[in-house]
């Protein structure tokens, strides 16, 4: 069984793009992303209106991947024409580059620790840790781990966090938040005025609330589930990150498409420079990284999720509030 560096290595014939592929794949899901979302606006009837806003939202899903390889070098990292695709898309869907390449790059260098910070990821801190807070800092916690959080991602994550937040505190570093603020406003403002509200709910309002919710409880269930574990500060390396503290969500062939194939998480964690289409490939080739901690979209599996909220360090997983509760009462 390789481990560590020697895991790693074998990887690498797979964080090698085919530029045509890349091109393949970003066109074809932004062409679906362009004409779901134009037939949303001018499609008569709510029925179909509301069936190709939905089709949009799946296409944002996609088309955030995309964007998200491109981010870490993985895909067309030296085309000019994938920089000004992908700097717009930014500025219309909320992600600007600083403040997202900032966090992400912060929760890959600490995925799988004890976090009382909400950098790039949701925080996770011990039941000890917990028991000692104060009531705000528990409150705090409970916030930013509570599913509505998680499913109000359009306005928690993807406006507040990712886009004004890092813009209030520096605002000369984050002049790319500003930019997409605007874009944002002034294209749901545009449709609104020039085609009403229902096409701006259509186009806008209800596919990025979709998208932003399925993204943000794709990126809470790959790190917070029931048998991932968190590393102590001796222990930790990417490799055990990776495969310990990332999951593999199993997914039918249609979801797996329109999630980028975000679901072979422990592969993007091992190496970050595979292409989205290319995990799938790496993991059926690679032995080691066949039996992974794994959980789906099922009910079961989702509200399994949203209870793992503290790490206990005696037990060895994570646990519910009312766990922790049971745990100190019988301390």
């Amino acid at each position: 069984m390789r481990v560590g560096r020697e895991l790693l290595k074998a990887t690498a014939p797979f964080a090698v793009e085919s530029v045509p592929r890349s091109w393949w794949q970003v066109g074809s899901t932004f062409a679906l992303l362009l004409v779901s979302l134009t037939g949303a606006g001018i499609a008569p009837g709510w029925p179909l209106r509301l069936m190709l806003s939905l089709l949009g939202a799946l296409a944002m899903v996609r088309a955030f991947i995309t964007y998200h390889d491109y981010m870490h070098g993985a895909i067309l990292k030296d085309s000019r024409l994938a920089s000004i695709i992908f700097r717009t898309y930014a500025a219309l869907a909320l992600t600007p580059p600083n403040s997202w390449r900032k966090s992400h790059n912060y929760h890959h260098r600490h995925v799988g620790q004890v976090s009382d910070v909400s950098i790039g990821a949701f925080p996770v801190i011990t039941t000890k840790m917990w028991r000692e807070a104060s009531w705000k800092t528990r409150l705090s916690y409970r916030v930013e781990r509570h599913p509505l959080t998680v499913l109000c991602g359009y306005v928690t994550i993807f406006l507040l966090s990712v886009t004004l937040l890092p813009l209030f505190k520096k605002p000369l570093r984050h002049l790319d938040s500003l930019v997409a603020l605007l874009a944002h406003a002034t294209l749901i403002t545009v449709l609104w005025v020039y085609g009403g509200f229902d096409v701006a709910f259509f186009v806008v309002l209800l596919p990025m609330s979709v998208a932003s919710a399925l993204g943000s409880y794709l990126f809470f269930a790959q790190h917070s589930f029931k048998n991932m574990h968190i590393l102590t500060p001796g222990t930790w390396n990417f490799y055990r990150a990776a495969m310990e503290s990332s999951s593999y969500l199993r997914l039918n062939k249609v979801m797996q498409w329109f999630t980028g194939n975000i679901g072979f998480h422990h592969v993007h964690h091992l190496n970050i420079r595979i292409p989205f289409y290319r995990l799938p490939e790496a993991m059926q080739a690679i032995p080691e990284l066949q039996s992974p901690e794994t959980t789906t979209l099922a009910p079961r599996d989702i509200l399994s999720c949203f209870r793992c909220f503290l790490w206990d360090e005696g037990l060895q997983r994570m646990v519910s509030y009312r766990e922790a509760r049971q745990l100190a009462a019988a301390a």
